[in-house]
């Protein structure tokens, strides 16, 4: 009987490859590999390198030679309080653009997640817009956005009795800057809740019913339940929602183009007028590499941040 079950272990155990066949099979892959490493290097490296290059130099539509001139254009840039006030206004749009799209993101999923009717429905008209050119976007709110007499927004105002609230509120100064944030963040809640109902479906309704049993609020359950189930989602909401706003560029461009005055003017819509109108493309080089670190070393603190919280809760 021993002998029997020996051979039949021997013959269900699995066959141990060749090492030098593993090997072989190894090397092979990296033909598939290849055509798209190459790709990559042409699109991709090649010219950030280039572009890092050029932030050391004066070329510009005045200067082709290209001479090297060493952090000039860097320094010119942390040196300048316009530069510095450009930069500010960046973050505040990203900020406050990341935390309202995932709040209203976040209330969304909760509410369509649940049996609500038409849920279906609902959810493919708000997240209907993520799909929508931001440049289309914006110049649907440039005319919803537009003075007295001619918006469609200041039209609604006058309609219901509010004619005192009309402003112009791409064109005013302190409304314009409010005006493109909710441009963006209509675009991109949809996007939002999508990420965060797809968490939501990951969640046990075994473990919140046992939460509601033991007398646990609804604000409780999604505190100390749901929240930290929904890590991963938060975690690429806030990551996409920061990197989006700091190199926001189509609905400004598309609305105000960085006016007026110069108060919804960001980083891309500096690195733009640097490059196409006034022709210095070293200075808009060196905007553009700082930018990306930027963006770098900010995603990776908030992903380092948001990683340890998840491994706390």
């Amino acid at each position: 009987m021993a002998t029997v079950l020996s051979h039949e272990v021997r013959r269900r155990a699995p066959r141990a490859r060749p090492p030098g066949r593993r090997r072989t099979i190894g090397r092979s892959l990296w033909w598939f590999v290849i055509p798209g490493l190459v790709l990559y290097l042409y699109v991709v490296v090649i010219p950030t390198a280039q572009g890092v290059y050029m932030s050391f130099t004066n070329w510009s539509v005045y200067s082709p030679s290209r001479d090297f001139v060493g952090l000039r254009n860097y320094r010119t840039i942390f040196n300048d309080a316009t530069s510095s006030d450009i930069l500010v206004r960046t973050l505040v749009i990203a900020v406050a653009t990341t935390i309202i799209q995932n709040v209203l993101g976040m209330l969304l999923a909760l509410v369509l997640n649940a049996r609500v009717f038409g849920r279906n429905v609902l959810r493919t008209v708000i997240f209907a817009p993520v799909i929508v050119s931001p440049l289309v976007c914006g110049y649907l709110f440039k005319y919803l956005f537009a003075p007295p007499g001619i918006g469609a927004v200041n039209d609604i105002l006058q309609a219901v009795g509010l004619g005192s609230l009309q402003e112009d509120w791409l064109g005013r100064p302190g409304t314009a800057l409010t005006a493109v944030i909710v441009v963006v963040c209509w675009q991109f809640v949809g996007m939002s809740m999508v990420i965060y109902l797809a968490g939501l479906q990951g969640v046990p309704v075994e473990i919140v019913e046992a939460a509601s049993i033991d007398g646990a609020g609804a604000v409780r359950r999604f505190w100390y339940v749901v929240r930290p189930m929904l890590a991963p989602a938060i975690t690429i909401n806030l990551m996409l929602g920061l990197i989006g706003g700091l190199k926001i560029f189509d609905q400004i461009y598309a609305t105000t183009q960085g006016g007026p005055a110069g108060q919804t003017e960001t980083i891309s819509t500096l690195i733009f007028k640097q490059f196409n109108i006034v022709g210095d493309y070293a200075a808009s080089a060196a905007l553009a590499v700082a930018m990306a670190v930027a963006v770098a070393v900010l995603s990776l603190i908030q992903f380092t941040v948001l990683r340890r919280q998840k491994g706390n809760s």
